[in-house]
C-alpha cells in the first residue's frame, strides 16, 4: 500500500442537473460559450447548460464520472462546452430481470452500477432522480460512504447544491 487516498467519486448526470427542464412561468436562460463543439446545434436544450458549472464542478474536492444516458456524448457535447476536461464515464450494462426487479421495487435503475463502478469507494450521485429507496439501498450494499443527492430538475444545480456537495466531499472519510 502505497499510503495515497483516492479521492471520492461524483457520479453526475446531466438532464436535471446541468440541463434544466420541467413547468416554469418563464423561459429557461440560454448561454452561448464561443466554444461550441460541432453539432452542438443538434440539441437545442445545450443551450440551457450555464458554462458556470464547469468551473464550479472542477473546484470539488472528487473525481468526476458522467453517470448519464448520455455516456459518451456528454465528453463531446458538454464537457467542452463548459470547460471541463474528458471524464470517465459509466458505461451501463444491458437490462436484465433483476433490473426489472428492481424498477418493480422502486429502486432506480442507475443505483446497483454505480455502487459497483464506485467498488467501495466514497462517492456522491447528482442526479434528478435519486429517492430514499436508493439511499437505503445505497447504504446496505455499498462499503464506503455515498452521498445521494437530489437535484430540482426545474432549476439544476444551484449554490445550493454545490454547497452541500462540497460539504459532502470535505469530510473526512
Amino acid at each position: 500500500m502505497t499510503g495515497s487516498v483516492q479521492r471520492a467519486l461524483l457520479f453526475l448526470d446531466v438532464d436535471g442537473p446541468l440541463i434544466p427542464f420541467g413547468a416554469v412561468a418563464q423561459p429557461y436562460p440560454t448561454y452561448a460559450t464561443g466554444s461550441e463543439p460541432a453539432g452542438a446545434d443538434a440539441n437545442p436544450l445545450l443551450t440551457r447548460i450555464n458554462p458556470e458549472h464547469g468551473p464550479r464542478l472542477a473546484a470539488l474536492p472528487c473525481e468526476l464520472v458522467w453517470a448519464t444516458t448520455w455516456m459518451a456524448d456528454a465528453n463531446e457535447c458538454i464537457a467542452p462546452r463548459i470547460g471541463l476536461p474528458q471524464l470517465a464515464v459509466v458505461a451501463w450494462p444491458e437490462p436484465s430481470d433483476i433490473d426489472d426487479q428492481d424498477v418493480r421495487n422502486g429502486l432506480h435503475w442507475k443505483t446497483r452500477a454505480l455502487v459497483e463502478w464506485a467498488a467501495g469507494r466514497p462517492f456522491a450521485w447528482a442526479d434528478d432522480e435519486v429517492t430514499d429507496i436508493d439511499r437505503s439501498w445505497v447504504a446496505a450494499h455499498h462499503q464506503g460512504p455515498a452521498m445521494l443527492h437530489r437535484v430540482d430538475p426545474c432549476h439544476g444545480l444551484t449554490d445550493r447544491d454545490y454547497v452541500a456537495l462540497d460539504s459532502w466531499l470535505r469530510q473526512p472519510t
